[in-house]
């Protein structure tokens, strides 16, 4: 049997489909989402939590109807006493000791107060009439005389039941609620442990607990659980004549209202619970799409910036929204174009060390060739000659290169700390000033040829690290004398200004092209006085100086001295720095 070839296709169609549609849920349901929607739920975990009052709430109910079905039921008691009590004869008993001494002598009957049962049993079927409450009435010997909810007439006694409203099937979201309220009831249930309700007889109500107490004069009431689970309550008063007690009056009425008031309770908590999880969710959903969603494309960006190997992926803008994300989004755009910027550099630096060091390689190798060919022993000594100056070359362009390699990451791995650029400045000049006077270069005055200027008010202070610093200022005195004249003068002047410094390095010498005043900071380019023999320096000396004063947050540029008919007269390079 063969398989139909564009089933198959629907069918992988259909499960491709399947799997960007989980996917996509998925993605709509990150770790931040669900992080966010959770701790908007606690404050509605804590109102969820509250509703365990609902039972004390429950209690006050039940206290507020049992005084009043109380209050109710003196008053009927009052009443009854008023209008259904009439005098009756009865005979009096005989004394204790007519048995020893004989029966007395006949005796009138004596009257005394006493329930009418016809007069009783309308009072209590007129004052059962205006209440929800089912009214009974008992005599001292706690049988019924009287009940609301029987009607006697000449067929017989007729039971009155109240009915239930027929249910409505219509499902509704009112239905939903009770339902849910319901639910709710059962996993944090709200009711409260009452006793069963003792059922009272009609002829013999001793059973019940208020009649009895009802009896010995007492005004009592009672909470009972009925047979099919809900709240009974009950409240018993004595019916008095002048302090006699002639009967009790017992008021019983379901908790129907303490259960609707309840569930409207429930139904109100459930319907503000319900809407504010729906806002909860809405705006977590909200919370998520303004935060989740651009926090993924920003690193989807940046994924694809790892792993591509073209510039032509970039970092989405976000700078626009002016918040954190925005800052982010601003913060790797920079980071991105830094790290091109220095792959840039890092390839024009490698392709420089690879020129740099093919020149002396080539004259090594022409040297050697050429050696092996001469047999004249002085021109063979100058070639040798010419070899150990590649060497030395090689050997100083290998330590400036591996130096200026090294900078980055040491610069990056060492502490700022405070750096008296006063005392720094001094010790660097009195290193250099003595090798000067030792060959006889003390210029025109004391100074040794260095001239140092620091403006009093206290120590210049400087965050950075001091070693590096020595070797920015180390470089640009080498630099100012070499170019300067035998009797020249290298002055160092420290100028103050609010939050930062600046150090003038002024020479004397020849200047610098116009064309080359910030190309000198190149690295691998060299600008040297006549006097000098070809290959001494590497020309990464100044490019190390820019390297080191940017990394300490300052500024480095050079410019011409000229006088007042515009001759140049010197360099000067010029050093700004941020103070503590």
């Amino acid at each position: 049997m063969q398989k139909d070839p564009s089933k198959s296709l629907v069918q992988q169609v259909t499960r491709a489909s399947a799997r960007r549609r989980w996917r996509g849920v998925r993605r709509r349901f990150t770790g931040l989402t669900i992080r966010i929607f959770g701790v908007n739920v606690i404050p509605l975990l804590i109102l969820w939590v509250g509703i365990l009052y609902l039972g004390q709430y429950k209690e006050s109910l039940i206290r507020a109807e049992l005084e009043t079905l109380k209050a109710q039921a003196q008053l009927f008691a009052g009443a009854i006493a008023e209008g259904a009590v009439r005098p009756v004869p009865v005979m009096p008993r005989d004394p204790p000791d007519s048995r020893i001494y004989g029966p007395l002598l006949p005796r009138e009957p004596e009257e005394v107060e006493a329930l009418a049962p016809d007069l009783s049993r309308r009072m209590v079927r007129r004052l059962g009439e205006t209440t929800e409450s089912r009214t009974r009435l008992f005599d001292t010997q706690a049988s019924m005389i009287g009940d609301s909810f029987q009607l006697v007439g000449p067929g017989g006694v007729v039971q009155v039941t109240s009915l239930k409203a027929p249910p409505d099937d219509r499902f509704d979201f009112s239905d939903f609620i009770d339902w849910a309220g319901e639910m709710m009831g059962r996993f944090v249930p709200l009711t409260i442990d009452l006793p069963p309700y003792p059922v009272c007889q009609d002829k013999k109500a001793r059973t019940c607990p208020d009649v009895t107490r009802g009896l010995d004069g007492r005004v009592s009431s009672s909470a009972w659980k009925d047979p099919d689970g809900g709240i009974l309550l009950s409240a018993a008063a004595p019916v008095q004549k002048i302090k006699q007690v002639i009967g009790v009056v017992l008021l019983t009425k379901n908790g129907q209202d303490i259960e609707d008031a309840m569930v409207r309770v429930r139904r109100d908590f459930l319907r503000v619970f319900l809407g504010a999880l729906l806002m909860t969710f809405l705006l977590s959903s909200y919370l998520s799409r303004v935060i989740g969603k651009p926090l993924r494309r920003l690193a989807v960006a940046a994924e694809a910036v790892r792993l591509g190997r073209t510039r032509g992926t970039e970092i989405p803008d976000l700078s626009g929204r002016r918040d954190e994300i925005g800052e982010l989004s601003s913060a790797l755009r920079d980071m991105t174009g830094a790290l091109w910027d220095r792959m840039d550099s890092i390839e024009s630096f490698a392709a420089d060390v690879a020129h740099e060091i093919k020149n002396p390689l080539t004259s090594l190798r022409s040297a050697v060739e050429t050696a092996a060919k001469i047999t004249d022993p002085e021109k063979r000594d100058q070639l040798m000659a010419i070899v150990l100056d590649d060497v030395k070359r090689l050997d100083r362009l290998i330590s400036d290169i591996s130096s200026a390699s090294r900078l980055d990451a040491e610069l990056s791995r060492e502490e700022p700390e405070p750096v008296d650029l006063g005392a720094l400045l001094e010790r660097m000049c009195d290193a250099f000033r003595k090798p000067l006077a030792r060959a006889g270069l003390e210029g025109l005055d004391d100074t040794g040829g260095i001239r140092l200027e620091i403006p009093e008010g206290g120590p210049v202070v400087v965050a950075g690290n001091q070693g590096r610093l020595a070797q920015v200022f180390r470089n640009l005195l080498s630099n100012a004398l070499s170019f300067s004249p035998p009797e020249g003068i290298v002055t160092v002047r420290v100028l103050r200004a609010k939050g930062s410094v600046t150090v003038h390095v002024d020479d004397q010498g020849p200047g610098i092209p116009e064309n080359r005043l910030e190309k000198i900071f190149e690295r691998f380019y060299t600008e040297r006085p006549a006097h000098e023999t070809y290959g001494q320096h590497s020309g990464l000396g100044l490019s190390i100086v820019r390297q080191i004063v940017a990394a300490h947050g300052g500024t480095i540029h050079a410019e011409n001295l000229r006088d007042e008919a515009g001759q140049v007269t010197g360099a000067r390079f010029s050093v700004v720095l941020n103070t503590v």
